[in-house]
């Protein structure tokens, strides 16, 4: 070629400075819409969600629990349910702290301060869910991202319902939502430094007090986290034998420190709603029933499905796109590592020492490949599907779509954004656009979209103020009917639910105290008064009934407040579980105990009339158990040194002990003699 001929083939060199000054002003106006695109979906997420839990707001009966362990915080008196007895009622040790700092951070209502931070920390958790979806999809650079599984969780009517309840969902949440984003940073990071390894150990590490069963992703992170290759440390003294252990130590500092105290404060090994609401037995058939009554009313198989169709798609278009990074990554070092090898080891080497140095290159290629977006998913997944096989096993929940909402919000995590690209980042003709690559994705977000549009106003539990035959219920819809409120939020809202004034007025009518015992009638409660002679100011009120926290939020801290299920009465939540009892209500400790356990006369016409003198009788033999008693004595003796030793030495005792609820079996089962001899047949 002579050297006039290229000049002559080639645009001038104006026209190549204003073809490239429009494409880059192309690139850029593109770059400005796609980054205020993402900006706009995760700022209408949110504000939909915000609005959407707004409109639903309400406090269950269960996020009262914790609001009476925080009165008593506040107090003076410990994290206990009623004074003088070290039971934890709250599955959340994490939530009972966050409502407890935050109320003494602002002095407000319990109730207003417990709503705020519900609804913050939901909207946090969506926010942190995008941000990390966002970079697992590469950012905005050439391509759109909307907002997809994130809209599919907040069109979710329970999503909604529990994001202002009082109850950890909204923590659980958010710990997944910052979790996913720290994950994929780290996964992402050229290289991460120790702060970044340590903040992910961190964070891992609450699950198992964020809520027990978020262990089994804590769980895998950290092991993840620990395998992976360590940093390169400015300090030498830090080999990676010395950086795992600090990881161990950050990870498991808090959770292990608060689990040594729980066992000898508590004296058992996990929350004592674990021991009320015990998951041994398996229960499949009720597990899928709860399954279904989320997802088959919202046909929430459709936008799930659609999403991960998209997803797989994207991938198998750009199978890299997860893990480019990393993986070129490895195959730089390992290539790098193979040539110092064939380097250093010479042609005097043996293949033993070959095929030792091949082993140690794969291993380390296998811990590099750990640090990845790709492997991040993966663990993602495999958790959120283990923890619905662990829902399914106990039988679900009674509270619809409640204990499902984690899992839900874990599988749509990697999709909460999905990617459109654009064919030459948005600068080709439209006709290239009409194809797989942006038609799909696309479609998939109309689909969903679509979808939550549809579903975000379906009432899927129909019954209401009733129970339901599957024994699963709408939470919200239920005291909202039952309370005649439309936002039951404030504790004397509850006033309004059957019984709550009647005893009231009970508690008013004897100041010489009694155990209250509800009766069939919204309007009264059965009385039982305490033994002559009536100490001055009272014997004190205790409350028998299982709806604990309006009835305890309604009350001072000096009226006892317990249960049949026995969330806040260990006596109750040691019984065997009924056979084919509702989910979440299978205990039922009959009053004859209470009776006895807190010395009220046990005769009649003193006593309730329902009250048989030979089951009381019987019941005051049963619970003179030294096991029992050893039991009692764990959260009611006085909290010396040798009882917390004791208790640290017998709490996994204490949760294995169970005792019989009819005080006939029980004094056979304890080897006792009954007081009341059978009848002799003729």
């Amino acid at each position: 070629m002579v050297e006039g001929e290229g000049r002559e083939d080639g645009p001038p060199t104006s026209t190549l400075a204003v073809g490239d000054g429009e494409r880059e002003a192309s690139a850029s106006r593109f770059a400005r819409l796609s980054r205020a695109t993402f900006v706009g979906g995760v700022a209408l997420t949110v504000v939909l969600f915000a609005a959407g839990a707004w409109q639903r707001r309400w406090i269950a009966d269960d996020g009262l629990i914790v609001l009476r362990t925080v009165r008593n915080l506040l107090a003076g008196n410990g994290p206990v349910f009623n004074a003088g007895e070290r039971v934890e009622t709250n599955t959340s040790a994490a939530w009972t702290y966050v409502v407890w700092f935050f109320s003494w951070l602002t002095h407000a209502r319990l109730e207003y301060v417990v709503l705020a931070v519900a609804l913050a920390m939901s909207v946090l958790a969506v926010v942190f869910a995008m941000l990390g979806a966002a970079r697992l999809w590469g950012g905005t650079a050439g391509q759109l991202l909307l907002p997809a599984g994130a809209i599919v969780y907040i069109a979710v009517p329970p999503a909604r319902d529990y994001a202002t309840s009082g109850l950890e969902n909204c923590l659980v949440i958010f710990w997944l939502g910052v979790l996913w984003y720290l994950m994929m940073r780290w996964s992402q990071a050229a290289k991460p430094g120790l702060g970044s390894y340590l903040g992910v150990a961190f964070w891992a590490g609450l699950s198992w007090l964020v809520r027990p069963e978020m262990t089994v992703l804590g769980g895998l992170v950290l092991l993840m986290v620990f395998c992976a290759p360590m940093p390169q440390s400015r300090l030498t003294l830090l080999r990676p034998i010395v950086i795992r252990a600090l990881l161990v130590a950050v990870g498991g500092a808090i959770p292990v420190g608060y689990q040594i105290w729980r066992m000898g404060y508590y004296g058992l090994p996990y929350p004592n709603t674990a021991v009320a609401k015990e998951a041994s037995g398996a229960k499949w058939g009720q597990g899928f029933t709860y399954l279904w009554d989320l997802v088959g009313p919202y046909f929430l198989w459709l936008p799930v499905g659609v999403l991960a169709a998209v997803a797989v798609f994207y991938l198998m278009r750009r199978p890299s796109s997860l893990s480019r990074r990393a993986f070129g990554r490895d195959l730089a070092e390992d290539s790098g590592q193979k040539r110092a090898g064939k380097t250093g080891e010479g042609e005097r080497a043996g293949k033993a020492a070959q095929g030792q140095a091949e082993s140690v290159s794969r291993l380390r290629a296998w811990q590099r490949r750990l640090r990845s977006p790709r492997a991040v998913v993966a663990l993602m997944l495999f958790a959120g599907l283990l923890l619905i096989a662990f829902n399914l096993r106990v039988g679900g929940d009674f509270m619809h779509g409640r204990m499902l909402l984690p899992q839900l919000f874990i599988l749509l995590l990697p999709v909460s954004v999905v990617p459109v690209r654009l064919p030459e980042g948005g600068r080709a003709p439209v006709s290239q656009w009409v194809r797989g690559p942006v038609l799909v994705p696309l479609a998939g977000w109309v689909i969903a979209v679509g979808w939550a549009m549809y579903v975000s106003g379906t009432v899927a539990n129909t019954s209401g103020s009733q129970l339901s035959a599957t024994g699963i219920v709408d939470e919200r819809i239920y005291y909202v009917l039952n309370s005649g409120h439309d936002h039951p939020i404030l504790a004397e809202d509850y006033l309004d639910y059957p019984r709550m004034r009647a005893m009231l007025e009970a508690i008013e009518n004897t100041p010489d105290g009694g155990l209250l015992i509800n009766s069939p009638s919204f309007m009264m409660w059965y009385v039982a008064p305490p033994p002559l002679p009536i100490p001055d100011g009272g014997a004190g009120h205790t409350v028998y009934f299982l709806n604990l926290g309006m009835t305890s939020m309604n009350v001072p801290l000096d009226v006892r407040v317990i249960d049949q299920e026995g969330l806040a009465y260990p006596l109750a939540a040691h019984t065997d579980r009924l056979v084919d009892g509702r989910i979440g209500h299978d205990k039922n400790l009959f009053a004859d105990w209470v009776l006895v356990d807190l010395g009220m006369v046990d005769r009649h016409p003193w006593m309730p009339w329902f009250m048989d003198e030979k089951w009381v009788i019987q019941a005051r033999t049963a619970l003179s158990c030294p096991a029992t008693q050893d039991l009692l004595a764990s959260y009611r003796a006085p909290l010396t040194r040798d009882r917390f030793k004791h208790n640290i030495i017998q709490s996994l005792h204490f949760a294995k002990y169970r005792i019989d609820r009819v005080p006939k079996y029980e004094i056979q089962r304890c080897h006792l003699v009954d007081p009341i001899p059978s009848p002799v047949p003729n």
